[in-house]
């Protein structure tokens, strides 16, 4: 996308990244979990988007494994836009940018719970194998995605286990 900086997030960025969450998401509280992910989560991969001005976006993901296989895998979640940047490619740019990231290091299968639609243009397709760490509504059953990396084989059936920042049920439900 011309004019946008991808890059890791720094600490200089925690006012902006707070900032943008709510005013993405005016209905959901995400910062507790977003705090906590930029804590001292070890692997997080946090990337920010920057458009010639205030934060236009930001995506994190959580390292993770799946239970009876070595394969590597990550979770991505959040994934925040700023109202006026959306609808321009800036979350299609930091899925992108992350996914190369984490195919070169390796990790073999990236999980998301959000909007088929959304997320398919990115090449997600409804997860069956590898379940989350709770169980999910039915209609959210859609919702519940994973792309490989082409890196190594995927893992055939398991649960995503994750930190325990992720451990919370309220997460993974209305």
């Amino acid at each position: 996308m011309h004019g946008l900086e991808i890059r890791d997030s720094r600490d200089s960025d925690l006012p902006a990244i707070e900032s943008l969450y709510p005013r993405a998401f005016p209905d959901e509280d995400l910062l507790p979990l977003v705090r906590t992910l930029l804590a001292g989560e070890p692997g997080i991969l946090s990337l920010v988007a920057i458009g010639g001005g205030p934060l236009a976006g930001h995506i994190l993901f959580t390292p993770g494994a799946i239970t009876g296989s070595e394969s590597r895998a990550a979770l991505l979640a959040p994934l925040a836009v700023a109202p006026e940047w959306q609808r321009q490619g800036v979350g299609t740019a930091l899925i992108r940018e992350g996914l190369s990231r984490l195919k070169q290091d390796g990790v073999a299968q990236v999980y998301v719970l959000g909007d088929p639609a959304y997320y398919g243009r990115s090449g997600f397709s409804q997860e069956t194998g590898v379940t989350p760490p709770y169980p999910l509504l039915e209609e959210y059953r859609d919702a519940w995605q994973s792309l490989s990396s082409g890196s190594v084989p995927p893992p055939g059936q398991g649960k995503l286990m994750l930190p325990d920042a992720w451990m919370q049920p309220a997460l993974w439900g209305p």
